[in-house]
């Protein structure tokens, strides 16, 4: 069983090194790990990044969003895998083969499908997948498991829909679009707050901004973090009792 601290994913998203250091040395007793996305491994190189977190006693979350061709896939897998990274992500739309290349390369880490973004509306996702999102997410979701995949990144609001399917339950279910009651929705459109998302039946949670800027009234981001896992552990309390 994860500990409340362990359910948070706090998210990297920044452009230098020097940022990722003093946030990683601040906030790795107060996190599961750190989401390292596609800014800081452009800005600065994989390895780098991974390196620097794992020295810093942090553990990481690679998303790099996988969504080419299998071979591709397949083969950057691999060496996602051997960065010894906690997780990493495939894009579901990429097509099942690709996430099957993606989980038969995931060494020891695991392999996580992203359904649909938490910034694409109902109108958007309509445009792009020809669905709404939580039907798309279902679609996606289902596939994802009978492939092998460990778990699912999809929308809070999803969260209740999706774990009314038995078939889903062997699934993690990463969730961003996470904001707390202080924070600022910023570009995401599908939110809830951290209490609601594990009601709803999270396993971990993305949070970037609220943690990494809080505001100033909250304090710096241990604080904002130390709050963040005490609203979690509320809520699971609250889940074990009903």
């Amino acid at each position: 069983m994860q500990t409340a601290r362990e359910r948070i994913y706090a998210a990297l998203d920044v452009s230098s090194l020097e940022q990722a250091q003093t946030l990683v040395e601040e906030l790795a007793p107060f996190v599961g790990c750190f989401k390292v996305g596609l800014q800081l491994l452009t800005s600065v190189g994989a390895p780098m990044v991974v390196r620097l977190v794992h020295s810093l006693g942090g553990k990481v979350g690679y998303d790099g969003k996988l969504d080419d061709i299998p071979n591709t896939v397949g083969e950057t897998a691999k060496i996602i895998a051997d960065f010894g990274v906690l997780w990493f992500n495939v894009h579901a739309s990429a097509g099942r083969k690709s996430v099957e290349a993606a989980i038969a390369n995931r060494g020891k880490s695991q392999v996580f499908g992203v359904t649909v973004l938490t910034s694409i509306d109902e109108e958007e996702c309509i445009s792009i997948f020809g669905d709404k999102p939580g039907p798309k997410a279902l679609l996606f979701s289902r596939m994802l498991a009978e492939a092998g995949a460990d778990g699912i990144i999809c929308s809070p609001k999803e969260l209740a829909f999706l774990n009314e399917h038995e078939e889903l339950a062997c699934l993690t279910k990463v969730t961003p679009g996470v904001r707390p009651e202080w924070a600022s929705t910023d570009d995401q459109k599908r939110v809830m707050t951290p209490g609601e998302a594990i009601a709803a039946g999270a396993t971990n949670l993305v949070i970037g901004r609220p943690i990494t800027k809080p505001p100033s009234e909250i304090g710096p981001p241990v604080e904002a973090a130390k709050r963040i896992a005490d609203e979690i552990e509320a809520a699971l309390n609250a889940r074990q009792a009903t």
